[in-house]
């Protein structure tokens, strides 16, 4: 089964250094062209065994929706939060990333002693992450909070998107595609225009097209 290969090698590091709340934060959803980009924070017990976590791009969508269901129910604490496409389009989508990030972390009912940090940024124009940190490249990959956070994220998003935006904009078909530049969603901008969950700023090759 497509599992992590050392899922907790680097929370036992800081576990040496005397960390004894340690969260992972992950984010999904900053590649497409509509809704908000999410994030989670998750606290796991130490060492804690969840079959087949990994991260959450290697999975299947029924995979992640199992695993969802066994890391809200095992985790200490854990935390989604969002950040809508306007503020995107007035900030930037690192500042939106680093926003939606802490304000997971800031969710969570214990402050962690260190927040693992997918990837290699932790600060943007508007927003950064201000709880003690260590940023991780791949640490979706690697670490066991990491990964248990970006299933959080990207289940979450999903169902926003499915349940919600794919009803209030069926011409869209977003259920299908997630707000992805996909041929399909293209085609669809061009026959209905954008809508205002749209992110107008990333939008500008395809205005550029426009006759």
């Amino acid at each position: 089964m497509n599992t992590l290969e050392h899922p907790w090698s680097i929370e036992q590091s800081w576990f040496e250094r005397g960390a004894e709340i340690i969260c992972g934060v992950d984010e999904a959803g900053a590649g497409p062209l509509m809704g908000p980009v999410y994030a989670a924070a998750v606290i796991l017990p130490p060492f804690c065994q969840i079959e087949g976590l990994n991260d959450s791009k290697k999975l299947t969508e029924k995979k992640r929706e199992a695993l969802y269901e066994q890391i809200v129910r095992k985790a200490i604490s854990y935390a989604v939060a969002r950040v809508e496409a306007s503020e995107i389009d007035e900030t930037d989508i690192l500042s939106a990333r680093m926003k939606a990030m802490q304000t997971a972390i800031d969710g969570l009912d214990f402050f962690p002693d260190i927040a693992l940090i997918d990837g290699n940024k932790d600060h943007g124009k508007t927003a950064a992450i201000t709880t003690p940190h260590q940023t991780v490249v791949g640490g979706d990959g690697k670490s066991a909070s990491i990964a248990a956070a970006s299933i959080l994220a990207k289940v979450s998003r999903d169902r926003y998107v499915t349940e919600e935006l794919d009803k209030q904009y069926p011409q869209y078909r977003f259920a299908q595609h997630k707000g992805y530049g996909t041929r399909l969603h293209y085609e669809l901008l061009d026959k209905f225009g954008p809508c205002p969950e749209h992110r107008r700023t990333f939008l500008k090759k395809w205005e550029s097209r426009k006759p």
